[in-house]
């Protein structure tokens, strides 16, 4: 992989996913030999189990710019688009004092920080698709069922 622009700029995992797709990233190792590297085929076999696999460029730039009235810093974005929170617990893990900041709109009118929270999880929800789900051979086993 060759660095065109150094310290361009944080990339999404979808950006990163699309770039190894247009260089021919395959899951299958032998089929990617000569078009990238092991690495960067061991990197798109991980971001196909990440939400970036059923995100387009279209529902990241939408959401991206729905998602100002939150007054979002580029990294809290960037962790929403790769994440994909579905509950209030994942928004607050993401977005720094996300309690205090989401007590007002964006006007600076206070209002309740839970219906901003939520209103923030309709938005991923409506414009960013849903992640992979996981295979049947993948779904989580009681360690009690055994």
């Amino acid at each position: 992989m060759k660095i065109e622009k150094a310290n361009a700029g944080h990339l999404t995992n979808f950006e990163v996913l699309d770039f190894l797709r247009s260089r021919g990233a395959k899951t299958d190792p032998m089929g990617c030999l000569g078009a990238v590297a092991a690495s960067e085929c061991k990197v798109y076999e991980y971001l196909l189990n990440t939400p970036a696999c059923n995100q387009t460029r279209e529902s990241v730039a939408r959401f991206a710019e729905e998602c100002e009235r939150f007054k979002l810093t580029h990294a809290e974005k960037q962790n929403i688009i790769n994440w994909r929170p579905s509950s209030a617990p994942d928004v607050f893990a993401m977005i720094e004092e996300c309690d205090k900041r989401f007590s007002k709109d964006e006007r600076g009118v206070p209002c309740n920080a839970e219906e901003r929270i939520e209103e923030l999880l309709g938005l991923v929800n409506e414009v960013l698709p849903p992640p992979p789900t996981k295979p049947e051979d993948e779904v989580d086993v009681d360690m009690n069922d055994v």
